[in-house]
């Protein structure tokens, strides 16, 4: 564990006991995940429409000038102010990712949410992420997921053992329906949420990611989340590139960590004005980014996808990278649901392929292929704001069926989990763990 922060708290005894019957959890699991990926879907679904919404609508209004902008601005920031306003009147863990407040109650520190969070992080997701702010999809899927989960063995009276389990699983459903990405969902919940093997989890989150991508394959389709093209496997005279990728990723994902903290500080420092009002005031700032640049804002699938194809000049590629990296923090920090992943991907993609594009102008006889890149960051900067390789990795390679980047993907990663170790300075969830703890410690005592 990086120093400065705490070891987490193990689970009772009880709750790590793999000794436990397995027929309850072989039944449910596939049940809960199944029920997580048919809200998960629904969730991606309508947040797809939402975005394609958004953009007609601003490119519509471009001809009424003033008053269009100031529709744009004011509608997102409403949007914005209600979904912060959802959170705090009926379910308060629903703000954030909530992926903190799921590693919270697994290790007994916090309670489980009922499942009125479900309709607070589904609508107040699709309001936020809608209406342009730059977060993911995957943390409300991975809240959503691990509370219908752990409320559907409540149901069926099941141990808190076992509730336990269906809980990790159901957040491991959540994240395989975001992203497509079923192995990625069960590596999630074993690296990620637990942080160690327990065979009763193992088989649950397999189980339920399985049955999730089943329905959401039904709603969704298969084909992975974004087409990249057939690339070469780089030579090995090529692997120290990605290890410069991988060591810049590195202190891009410090960089990062601070400043989605240091955003939360001075949201925090605002005490006196209200979340809603706060929230409204950043929806506002995206609705005018989103006015001159409707594809900059929301969830950035499109800019991804871009990236992947190798499109864009270095000089507009870095100041897209730049631009996104202050909007996802500042997104952040308006305390609406909505997760980290899907903003690292785009921020990934983008930084990679500016290096790519950078060693391809300095080196053109190396025939570099760019778009490489753009996948190799992508699983680089998420292992090192995350700190969980595995997952970044099983993701990226899903999503993008790109298993030829698989040497280039786990150099980089080496660099990019070296860098923030090196310095000390702690995995995003874990010090959001800690913010989460104190904000729980402070509502108890305000009592």
């Amino acid at each position: 564990m990086t120093e400065g922060v705490p070891t987490p708290t193990p689970a009772p005894a009880e709750e790590t006991d793999d000794g436990g019957s397995y027929l309850p959890l072989m039944l449910l699991a596939p049940v809960g995940g199944a029920i997580a990926g048919l809200v998960c879907a629904l969730f991606r679904l309508v947040l797809t429409e939402a975005d394609d919404w958004r953009v007609a609508t601003v490119t519509g209004l471009k001809g009424d000038g003033s008053n269009g902008l100031l529709l744009v601005v004011g509608a997102s920031a409403a949007a914005a102010g209600l979904a912060t306003w959802l959170v705090r009147r009926y379910a308060i863990e629903a703000g954030g990712s909530g992926i903190p407040h799921v590693e919270a109650v697994l290790r007994g520190e916090l309670k489980a949410s009922g499942l009125l969070l479900v309709p607070v992080k589904f609508v107040g997701g699709l309001l936020a992420i809608g209406s342009g702010l730059a977060l993911g999809r995957e943390g409300p899927s991975v809240q959503m997921g691990a509370t219908i989960s752990e409320a559907l063995g409540r149901l069926y009276n099941l141990s808190r053992a076992d509730c336990r389990v269906l809980l990790a699983a159901g957040a491991g459903a959540g994240l395989a329906t975001a992203f497509n990405a079923p192995m990625g969902g069960a590596i999630f919940v074993l690296e990620e949420l637990v942080r160690r093997f327990e065979t009763r989890i193992a088989i649950a989150a397999l189980a339920a990611s399985a049955s999730a991508i089943i329905v959401s394959h039904a709603i969704l389709g298969s084909a992975p989340d974004f087409r990249f093209p057939a690339v070469t496997v780089p030579e090995p005279t090529d692997m120290w590139l990605y290890v410069v990728l991988g060591t810049l990723a590195g202190f891009a994902a410090v960089a990062y960590n601070k400043a989605v903290l240091g955003a939360l500080a001075l949201n925090d420092s605002l005490a006196a004005v209200p979340a809603s009002a706060k929230a409204a005031v950043i929806g506002g700032v995206v609705g005018v980014i989103g006015w001159y640049a409707p594809r900059l804002i929301g969830g950035g699938d499109t800019l991804t996808q871009s990236a992947l194809l190798g499109e864009g000049m270095i000089l507009s590629l870095a100041l897209l990278f730049l631009a996104r990296f202050a909007l996802g923090a500042l997104s952040y920090a308006a305390g609406t649901p909505g997760g980290l992943f899907a903003p690292l991907l785009v921020l990934g993609a983008q930084l990679g392929l500016v290096v790519g594009v950078a060693f391809d102008t300095m080196m053109p006889a190396a025939a570099l292929e760019k778009a490489g890149f753009a996948v190799v960051g992508m699983a680089a900067l998420f292992a090192g704001v995350v700190r969980a390789p595995l997952t970044g990795i099983a993701l990226v390679l899903e999503m993008t069926a790109s298993a030829t980047m698989l040497l280039p993907v786990l150099a980089a990663c080496f660099m990019a989990m070296l860098v923030p170790t090196a310095l000390r300075n702690p995995p995003i969830y874990d010090s959001l763990g800690l913010r989460t703890a104190r904000l729980a410690a402070r509502q108890r005592g305000s009592r």
